[in-house]
């Protein structure tokens, strides 16, 4: 039976109409696809704030020498490791030996402060060191928090210590990350923050944003070189 000419006409239009219907999804599909795996392609980017970026230490705020003796009694948490030399200290004669380095204070190093005093600088005259006195191993040290140069008071113990426990503040990290800070060791994966808190600060090597740079840390004498990508440490080598 031959078709009316006519309704041939309308199927032919309607074939053609489902042919490009059907080539416009397969398109979309396969485009879908493409920008899907472009975006697997892509470095992984947080888009929330990172856990760390909530934590707000604690600030002792102190801006004066009466201030500055309220932290007596107090325990503290050492922010820069391997940066800060302290002294042997005599109690008797409430006098730090700035003659002789009893060391640097390691990363997150714990100490309990007994007093704050002053003492003139011996390398320069008429400057008071502002001295943070703790004891170690039953003796007596000081470490410099500040000086005060013709009444300029002006104090550090906020940017060297933590008053709080960082264990506490930064407690949503893996156990596995604080064993290897309290061990003073790193590993692939650890963040800036993290490694500084075990080996102390870096210095940049060339250029680069903060988490995607290269920086050579003392790590107590036995300097080493990490980069970081994405805030992730990926790789660490010792520098020859």
């Amino acid at each position: 039976m031959a078709l009316d000419p006519e309704l041939q006409k309308k199927l032919q239009i309607f074939m053609v109409l489902a042919i490009v219907v059907a080539g416009a999804r397969a398109g979309y599909i396969v485009y879908e696809r493409h920008e899907a795996l472009k975006e697997e392609a892509k470095p992984k980017v947080e888009t929330a704030l990172k856990a760390d970026y909530y934590v707000t230490p604690k600030k002792f705020r102190a801006y004066d020498l009466k201030s500055a003796k309220e932290l007596t009694g107090q325990t503290v948490w050492v922010k820069y490791g391997y940066q800060m030399t302290y002294f042997p200290y005599d109690a008797a004669q409430h006098r730090a030996e700035f003659e002789h380095e009893a060391g640097t204070l390691k990363p997150l190093q714990k100490l309990a402060i007994q007093d704050v005093v002053e003492q003139i600088a011996p390398e320069a005259s008429g400057v008071k060191q502002v001295l943070a006195v703790f004891s170690l191993d039953g003796k007596s040290y000081a470490v410099p928090i500040g000086a005060d140069k013709g009444g300029n008071l002006r104090l550090r113990s906020d940017d060297m210590f933590f008053v709080e426990d960082p264990h506490d503040l930064y407690k949503h990290w893996p156990p596995e990350v604080w064993q290897k800070i309290d061990a003073h060791e790193v590993q692939n994966g650890m963040s800036e923050l993290q490694v500084s808190f075990a080996i102390g600060f870096g210095v940049p090597q060339g250029s680069g944003d903060y988490g995607s740079r290269t920086l050579q840390y003392r790590n107590d004498g036995k300097p080493i070189v990490i980069a970081f990508e994405n805030d992730k440490a990926v790789e660490i080598k010792p520098v020859e």
